[in-house]
C-alpha cells in the first residue's frame, strides 16, 4: 500500500518555511490506519520488547497500539512540566532555542528492551534526548520507529548506533 497518498503536505506550518507532513487523513481512514499499523508492527517480528515509548503527542497514536499488540508496557514521554510523578529530563537542541523530555523514574527497569516510536524523525534531537533517557534508566533501545522519516533532515546521523525503521521517506 502506498501511504504516501494518505499524508499531506501543509506549507509554512508552524512556521513559514517548513512543509508540515500531516497524518490526520491516515488516521481518518480505519483501513489506512490498521494497515499503517500492522506495517509498523512488522517492523518489530522476532524482536522481546518489553516497553514501548511514546514521544509527545504524535507519538501517542501508534505507541500505545504496537505496545499493546505486542503485550509489552506503554511509556509517555512528554514536555517539560506534564508528568504527575518523578522524573527524569533531557534537553536537545531545537532550531532556535532548546526544549526538554521528560519520563517518569518508574517507568523502565535495568535491562528491559524498548521501542521507541514517535510519528516523524526530521532532525533527530527528539529521538536521541528519548534515547538517552531510556538508558538512563538502564533500558536497552532495540529499535526506534516512524512513520516519517524526512531524510533530507539526516536525523538518523543523530541516533548512530540505534536500528532504525520507517514506513515512509521523504
Amino acid at each position: 500500500m502506498d501511504f504516501s497518498t494518505y499524508i499531506r503536505d501543509i506549507e509554512d506550518f508552524p512556521k513559514p518555511g517548513v512543509v508540515f507532513k500531516d497524518i490526520t487523513p491516515l488516521l481518518k481512514d480505519p483501513k489506512v490506519f490498521q494497515k499503517a499499523s500492522d506495517a509498523l508492527l512488522g517492523f518489530t517480528s522476532n524482536m522481546q520488547i518489553d516497553k514501548v515509548v511514546g514521544v509527545d503527542s504524535r507519538g501517542f497514536i501508534f505507541a500505545p497500539l504496537l505496545a499493546s499488540r505486542l503485550g509489552a508496557g506503554f511509556v509517555p514521554v512528554r514536555k517539560s512540566g506534564k508528568l504527575p510523578f518523578k522524573t527524569l529530563s533531557e534537553s536537545y537542541a531545537l532550531e532556535y532555542g532548546e526544549d526538554t523530555l521528560e519520563m517518569h523514574t518508574d517507568a523502565i527497569l535495568k535491562g528491559e528492551k524498548v521501542l521507541v516510536h514517535d510519528d516523524v524523525l526530521a532532525t533527530g534531537g527528539t529521538a536521541s534526548a528519548v534515547c538517552k533517557l531510556v538508558e538512563k534508566l538502564g533500558g536497552e533501545v532495540v529499535q526506534c520507529n516512524f512513520l516519517i522519516e524526512l531524510t533530507f533532515l539526516n536525523g538518523a546521523d543523530k541516533l548512530n548506533g540505534y536500528p532504525i525503521k520507517a514506513l515512509l521517506q521523504y
